[in-house]
């Protein structure tokens, strides 16, 4: 085989072994929500949808993701993450704490909010007053 060829059979197989997808950074003023198309302005407040060989679904309100989840199923190999409302790190959904708060300003008005532990949702003085919300309301587009 010829040298090109070599070097394209091995960045294909570099692709390929890259792993499940990860989240990007945020452009904060610029990305726009996949689902409101309204521009993205906070990091705590946002998700990504990332399924293999696509390009990131951003949203910028957790409400918005459980509204793009109610078209169906995302593809097999997804990875869904959410913003921590503290510090803005992502956190994969399995391992968030989701909490809905009445009356907190969201983007879109839906309250929901995550944390990675109970307690730093404990510490947050955003999320007093609120209820656990169940992920699988989440990931299931809010359909009990």
């Amino acid at each position: 085989m010829s040298r090109p060829t070599l070097l394209m059979l091995a960045l294909v197989a570099a692709a390929c072994a890259s792993g499940p997808p990860t989240p990007v950074a945020l452009d904060l003023g610029h990305d726009v929500c996949a689902s409101c198309r309204m521009v993205i302005s906070s990091p705590t407040t946002a998700a990504e949808l990332l399924a293999p060989g696509e390009e990131p679904l951003l949203f910028d309100d957790l409400g918005c993701l459980q509204t793009s989840l109610r078209a169906g199923p995302p593809p097999a190999g997804t990875v869904i993450v959410v913003a921590d409302h503290l510090t803005g790190d992502w956190i994969a959904v399995e391992d968030a704490v989701l909490t809905e708060v009445p009356g907190l300003q969201t983007p879109m008005g839906s309250g929901l909010i995550a944390h990675r532990t109970s307690g730093d949702r404990d510490r947050d003085p955003d999320a007093r007053g609120g209820h656990p919300y169940d992920r699988s309301m989440l990931l299931a587009g809010g359909r009990p």
